[in-house]
């Protein structure tokens, strides 16, 4: 998917495919658990930035438990691929989630415009990013971060068993529920670029951490400092 010149229609099959793909291998429950729901309210608002949202299908499911819970949410979900803002956009016009805004736009721009977050989230964007760009994230990251907030970047581990657990999960349905699509061949291929967690250690700035998650993930966690 990452292939410019990837065939639309297959792009645009794959992002349809992929609220229910994530909703088994991402961990979204657990993200909204344990990092967004302690910092909602039913009184004032907190703004989440999901970085590399794709689809936006992670926004779309926080927002949705948020409302049901009668606590204030809004999301911002930011991609620098125009097929995949076109793709969420699309989405939001069919079943419209209040609390939504979708941008095209990168992480710096954000940040430098002052803009600040109670929770920065993505989820398997990691391992699609050189060295340069995924420093960036984690400095931008911190930056967009409100006081009290935190940044955690979810990701697949890089394991025999998760490697073979998504090829024999996913076998029975390549040619049904996800024929002409990405998800199969571009799921393996992210497992084999993954990360480690003792390889994302060594590559993380002061101040993160990394946490395994369920099921086959890890995350990179990063709180800012109280002051003193």
């Amino acid at each position: 998917m990452d292939d410019p010149d990837a065939d639309p229609e297959a792009i645009a099959r794959t992002y349809a495919r992929f609220e229910l793909v994530n909703a088994i291998v991402s961990g979204h429950r657990e993200t909204y658990e344990r990092w967004v729901r302690p910092r909602l309210s039913p009184v004032w608002r907190t703004r989440v930035l999901d970085v590399g949202t794709g689809a936006a299908d992670l926004p779309r499911r926080l927002l949705r438990w948020a409302a049901a819970e009668d606590l204030r949410l809004e999301v911002v979900g930011i991609d620098p691929d125009s097929r995949a803002i076109d793709a969420a956009r699309a989405q939001q016009e069919r079943d419209p989630v209040p609390g939504l805004e979708l941008r095209r736009v990168a992480t710096s721009v954000l940040a430098d415009a002052g803009e600040r977050f109670g929770v920065v989230l993505s989820n398997h964007v990691l391992h699609h990013l050189d060295g340069r760009e995924f420093g960036r994230l984690l400095a931008d990251s911190e930056r967009l971060v409100a006081p009290g907030g935190v940044a955690v970047h979810g990701d697949i581990a890089r394991t025999r068993w998760g490697y073979a657990g998504f090829a024999a999960g996913t076998w029975p349905f390549e040619w049904s529920l996800l024929r002409g699509t990405y998800i199969r061949p571009d799921g393996l291929t992210s497992i084999r670029r993954s990360f480690t967690a003792r390889e994302l250690a060594v590559l993380l700035p002061r101040g993160w951490r990394v946490r395994r998650a369920f099921p086959s993930r890890l995350e990179v966690v990063w709180r800012p400092e109280p002051r003193p």
